[in-house]
């Protein structure tokens, strides 16, 4: 008997995997759960505020862990193209930190984008991508 793997050469799950990759095949498998709805918090404290005015209700976010001295869970919110839009409010970040920190993958979406003065106000959901 072999030890080696083996696969069906013809098999449409290895073409499959050979023409699109693992990704776009596992992305109908995921399902993204719902956890919390915050907003985004330090925004004053951009580089380029203009950022906050290209995001629109929709707007998919990406959540990373950042090593910060003030705040051991604090959790960046970057936009598609790789920019930074804010943070998840301290308040509210201490699960979401614990949950990255064991390997869940989560993401946010913009809600709403309310103007008050010269501030805005960005409202977003936090959702657990399960696989």
């Amino acid at each position: 008997m072999s030890t080696e793997l083996t696969t069906e050469r013809s098999g449409a799950l290895t073409a499959a995997i050979r023409q699109q990759g693992v990704g776009e095949l596992l992305e109908p498998l995921t399902r993204e759960i719902h956890l919390f709805d915050s907003y985004v918090a330090g925004t004053t404290f951009l580089k380029d505020p203009k950022i906050l005015k290209e995001l629109k209700p929709g707007s998919n976010l990406s959540l990373r862990r950042e090593n910060n001295i003030f705040d051991e869970n604090t959790i960046l919110l970057i936009d598609p193209e790789g920019r930074e839009v804010g943070y998840v409010p301290e308040k509210d970040n201490l699960i979401f930190a614990r949950l990255m920190d064991a390997g869940k993958f989560l993401i946010a979406k913009v809600l709403d984008i309310e103007t008050r003065g010269d501030f805005l106000k960005i409202s977003i959901a936090i959702y657990l991508v399960d696989f």
